[in-house]
């Protein structure tokens, strides 16, 4: 048996945002990040629709980029106080992540971080509140999985939260909020999504439930991703699909090795932080000829090339296709295509290579990669993306 979960809402296009208007409840708390979306006026926007509903709304901001556990327990305290009924996030990943984090802890104020690190193991929410999630990039697709990345910076790793539990109630999926995505971003969350999809499809848990979803996705992606990063409107409203979609397939299929490593990765170095897409789009090509060695792998890898319309007349030359296309993405997205390229110092990478290979190997996404791993050869693929080593074993 498998499960298969979804918001049980989602509204999507333009004017989406209008349906906070007819949300039931009589208090509201919404987690936000930075001040983006208050400078564009979406702030506003929110808290007036809920308003209208006669609910009383509170605010949480400045939730940063790879929210931490410190973020975390600030913000289950702010909705201990207030008592919520709906908890609204809205931002990228990084709020809407950090609020679902806080509604546990919001509503079981006694249970512990390290309780929720294991996957699956959330308490029974919706005790005190429902949630609601409004995207303000093309990425995560948080607003519609079972996921959270939270950031233990003591440590330098993040924590992928794992529980269909966490699964927003309603998810609000307006392209107006990413019309002025910075093409830095526009690129990262790109290549996010292309990354969720792929690892979906290929992962263990794939199903016919969850294949569609990804296959669609990843041909979006690669119809509209360059247009959206050359600020294309439409394609920018495209993009903001097909993340959701990409959401939907990995929630349910769940991820790979690109992920995990891209987890501990992330804070691991003291040249700069490796953004989750970024990490994700230098790793996805070296991944993909890793697991590619696994024969149901490969045959699925060929089936996205295929898919997609690349070119090549065996499996091999299909895979080797569709990883050309990932690096011409990266290409054109001012990716870089090694660690070292990216600044990682030699000295520091070798210091860590064993740590973070370790906690790359016992990430939650590992379990559900096409090709088992075992520490010695993560530390060998890690290798070969930080000199830009060709991946044959």
């Amino acid at each position: 048996m498998a499960r298969f979960t979804l918001p049980r809402d989602i509204y999507h296009g333009e004017g989406a945002l209008e349906e906070l208007k007819n949300l039931k409840g009589k208090k509201a708390i919404v987690v936000v990040g930075g001040g983006a979306m208050k400078r564009q006026g979406f702030l506003a926007k929110v808290e007036d629709y809920l308003k209208e509903t006669g609910m009383e709304v509170a605010l949480f901001e400045g939730v940063e980029p790879d929210p931490s556990v410190e973020t975390v327990m600030k913000g289950a305290k702010a909705m201990q106080e207030f008592e919520p009924d709906w908890i609204v996030a809205m931002g990228g990943g990084s709020p809407i992540d950090a609020a679902k984090a806080m509604w546990a802890f919001y509503e079981y104020p006694e249970i512990t971080f390290e309780d929720l690190i294991t996957p699956f193991s959330f308490p029974e929410l919706r005790q005190k509140a429902k949630f609601a999630a409004i995207p303000s990039t093309s990425g995560t697709a948080t607003e519609v999985t079972a996921f959270s990345v939270i950031t233990d910076y003591a440590k330098g790793i993040k924590y992928p939260l794992a529980d269909f539990n966490i699964t927003p109630d309603v998810a609000i999926v307006d392209p107006a909020l990413v019309a002025e995505l910075p093409v830095k971003q526009v690129a990262y969350t790109g290549m996010d999504a292309l990354t969720h999809a792929i690892e979906a499809y290929v992962s263990t848990l794939n199903c016919p439930y969850t294949d569609p979803l990804a296959l669609k996705a990843i041909e979006m992606v690669f119809d509209y991703l360059p247009a959206s990063y050359r600020c294309n409107m439409e394609a920018r409203a495209k993009m903001h699909d097909a993340q959701c979609l990409a959401g939907m397939a990995f929630s349910n299929a769940l991820l790979g090795i690109v992920h995990s490593m891209a987890h501990k990765t992330g804070a691991a170095f003291s040249t700069g932080h490796i953004t989750h897409g970024l990490a994700n789009a230098m790793y996805l090509p070296y991944v993909i000829k890793y697991n590619a060695k696994d024969p149901v792998a490969a045959k699925r890898y060929a089936e996205i090339a295929r898919f997609v319309g690349l070119g090549g007349a065996s499996e091999k030359a299909l895979i080797n296709s569709l990883c050309e296309k990932i690096n011409e993405f990266n290409v054109i997205l001012n990716i870089p295509a090694t660690l070292k390229d990216f600044g990682i110092k030699e000295d520091e990478f070798k210091e860590k290579i064993a740590t973070i290979s370790e906690n790359a190997v016992g990430d939650a996404c590992t379990g559900s990669n096409p090709r088992t791993i075992d520490l010695a050869t993560m530390e060998r693929l890690f290798t070969c993306i930080y000199y830009g080593i060709e991946v044959d074993f």
